[in-house]
């Protein structure tokens, strides 16, 4: 492990903000609610929630347990934007030397934050959260992910940590950086592991929902890794044609003269290599549109403020980006 390079050290008495991005949690979000203030009592923190465009009833939820509780606020997407966009706007929201990302279905224990703090208190600027084991997950779900975050550290050309997800604890400065990058897909691992601050990690074993189905269905976990890859940098997307290519016309070859179809397999391999070479681009293209296109990467339509803090009004339906 690396010897951290300490920061300039947080100010005395520090600030510690929780951001819980939220979509559909009316089940465990109560829950949540208890079992984080319990795990931080003796922490100085800020609780901040962030509804991406929930359905059911849980922002009359977070309503509830940010009127009750002095040091907790939230707010409102006007619809949903996505996880890494609720995330963003967490960190862009947040006030505290030091920000927590935790999901709030209870998958990731909030009594882990203290000793996070502990190692931001010795000069980490990044900590992050390993998961060693992950209950209540299919074996599929598993193995992909496991699949996933080595791939994706052999693609991209910065370091990526290894089963971890957003699950972290970012210094002030890291949160700065990440939250005025201004990038449209912004994918927030990659982003973190970019910057390259002093980052350690702690391992833990991941519990299984506390109520309720994972919001990460099939498609939304292709999406995160379609951005994690795009976002990398990874050059090999854009050569995996040449080699498929090769690959193909070397087997459509061998199948011809195993087949004595020598037409009907060069056809196919021919139709299979372009549909690659358009698909690999066509996926670049729709990211630099998306990035030249200018649009935020949410908006806020409802702001719930601190009671512990002024209170002054916000607009609705603000363009939240730097």
């Amino acid at each position: 492990m690396a010897t951290p390079v300490p920061h300039e050290g947080p100010p005395r008495p520090y600030l510690v903000s929780i951001v819980l991005p939220c979509f559909n949690e009316e089940e465990v979000l109560e829950r949540t609610h208890r079992r984080l203030s319990r795990a931080v009592r003796d922490l100085p923190h800020e609780i901040v929630y962030v509804d991406d465009g929930s359905t059911d009833r849980t922002w009359q939820l977070i309503e509830k347990l940010t009127g009750e509780t002095p040091t907790a606020r939230a707010v409102r997407f006007s619809r949903n934007f996505g996880h890494q966009a609720a995330c963003l706007a967490g960190l862009r929201e947040a006030d505290g030397d030091a920000v927590v990302l935790i999901d709030a279905d209870l998958q990731d224990p909030p009594e882990l934050i203290p000793r996070m703090v502990e190692q931001w208190l010795k000069g980490w600027s990044v900590v992050s959260a390993r998961r060693s084991h992950r209950q209540g997950e299919t074996v599929f779900k598993k193995a992909t992910a496991y699949t996933y975050y080595r791939l994706l550290a052999s693609l991209t050309q910065q370091p990526v940590a290894l089963d971890t997800g957003d699950f972290r604890l970012l210094d002030r400065k890291v949160v700065d950086f990440v939250g005025n990058l201004g990038e449209s897909e912004l994918f927030l691992r990659g982003a973190i592991s970019w910057t390259g601050f002093p980052e350690t990690s702690i391992r833990y074993e991941r519990d299984a929902r506390g109520a309720g189905e994972t919001k990460y269905t099939l498609r939304k976990m292709l999406a995160l890794s379609r951005s994690g890859l795009m976002a990398g940098g990874a050059a090999l997307p854009l050569r995996l044609p040449t080699y498929l290519g090769v690959a193909s016309l070397s087997a459509a070859v061998g199948v011809g003269v195993a087949w004595q179809n020598p037409r009907r397999s060069a056809q196919l391999a021919a139709f299979g290599v372009q549909s690659l070479v358009c698909g690999v681009l066509g996926e670049y293209l729709i990211s630099v549109f998306r990035q030249v296109q200018g649009r935020p990467p949410y908006l806020v339509l409802e702001r719930i403020r601190s009671t512990a803090r002024p209170t002054d009004p916000a607009p609705k339906l603000v363009e939240e980006y730097a």
